[in-house]
Formats: C-alpha cells, structure tokens, sequence
C-alpha cells in the first residue's frame, strides 16, 4: 500500500496518505488490466514528491499529481505495447520546462490538430511558467492555464517517437529507435517581450517543419 510515513524525511511532504490513496485507487480503475495497484500507488507517490519539490501553488497540487501520473503511467503502458500508440508521440525537453518546451508543446497540439500527440519535460523544472511566455502565448489566442513545469522522467521519453531537445545539455537518455533534434533557441527567461514573440515564431517555424517530416499538415488558424 502507499506508504508515505516512510517518506517524512523528505521536506514538505505533508499531503495526507489517505487522499493521496484516493487518487491513487482512481488511477487504479482506469488502468485495470495493465498495471497493478501497488505500481499505481507507486507512480502517484513519486509523482507527487517530484512535483512538490518545485509546487508554488499547493492548492493545485492534487489535480497535477493525477495529470503528471496519468501521464506517466500512460507513456509507460504506449513503450509496453499496452495502450494504442495510433499517432506520432513528441517530447519537448528544455530546462526549466517553463518557457520554450511549454510553447513548442501547445503549439504542437494546436497546429496538428490533434494528429500528434505532445508531451513536455524539464531536466530542472521552475517553480511555474514564465509568465512573459504566457503572455506571448495569449497574444496568438494559445493558453497555458493548465500546464505547469514537470520533471524529465525515464517513461516519456521511451514512449516518445520524437524528443526534441533545447538547451537542456545531456539529461535525456538516449534510446535506439528514436529521433532525436537539438533547436538551438535563446531561453525566455528574463527576456521582455519583444524577444519572446521572436522565440516563439521561431518555436512555431520549427514546429511546422517537424510537422511536415512527419506528414502532417499544419492547420493555419495559428
């Protein structure tokens, strides 16, 4: 069972074993058949001390544990062959996953269409998103509201068919059978805006070629 009383050293973790056993039972219904419960619990525990680390917000922790994990848990039952893996999985990598990897990733989701499936990552999430690449985002009728940094983990990467890295060094392993891009772009951080709009055409020309060597077609609302 999860057993967070063992884990009291770790600092701040204080979320109560029984809601955090709630989450992790509800995750257990919806991958009944390909994981058991003690993994489930596992995932949900892992998935929260990593996110508490950096959580500014904590009344918003609960509901990004069940996205991370489910996530987690989802990209670990598509590299077993579980779970349908019926289009291309994207990985954008950065640092902070604050700032460009969040814009390459919502800007995947919107130009595919939904012909791609998109996941982000940090090597050293922030505490949250930048909020100057928010706005940049808005400006072009994108938000972020419900993404938040998350840590790089061993189990997107191996569900991905492409990682697309940007400035996070050598964090992301490497695996045979995958493509691997480095985008060589300035980091938002600290940046005023007139430099983020340029990282972000420059992200959302980027992501148009790679749309285009995986044959999809970008939409052009964008």
């Amino acid at each position: 069972m999860l057993d967070v009383s063992s884990r009291r050293g770790l600092p701040g973790l204080t979320y109560p074993e029984e809601h955090l056993r709630r989450l992790a039972v509800d995750l257990s219904d919806k991958f009944a058949g390909v994981f058991n419960q003690e993994t489930v619990e596992r995932y949900v525990l892992e998935s929260y001390t990593a996110l508490l680390r950096t959580a500014t917000v904590k009344a918003h922790l609960a509901t990004n544990t069940v996205h991370f994990a489910t996530d987690r848990l989802t990209a670990l039952a598509q590299a077993k062959g579980a779970f349908d893996h019926s289009v291309p999985e994207v990985l954008f990598v950065c640092e902070q996953n604050a700032g460009r990897s969040q814009m390459a990733a919502v800007l995947t989701q919107a130009l595919s269409g939904g012909a791609v499936h998109v996941r982000s990552a940090g090597s050293a999430p922030a505490r949250e998103l930048s909020s100057t690449v928010v706005a940049a985002m808005a400006e072009i009728g994108l938000d972020l509201d419900e993404a938040f940094p998350k840590p790089l983990t061993d189990d997107v990467v191996q569900a991905a068919d492409v990682v697309i890295t940007m400035g996070c060094g050598d964090a992301c392993p490497i695996y045979p059978g995958k493509r691997y891009q480095d985008w060589e772009l300035i980091d938002p951080a600290g940046q005023p805006i007139e430099v983020v709009r340029e990282i972000r055409d420059q992200i959302k020309s980027n992501v148009e070629g790679m749309l285009a060597s995986l044959a999809v077609t970008p939409k052009e609302q964008v």
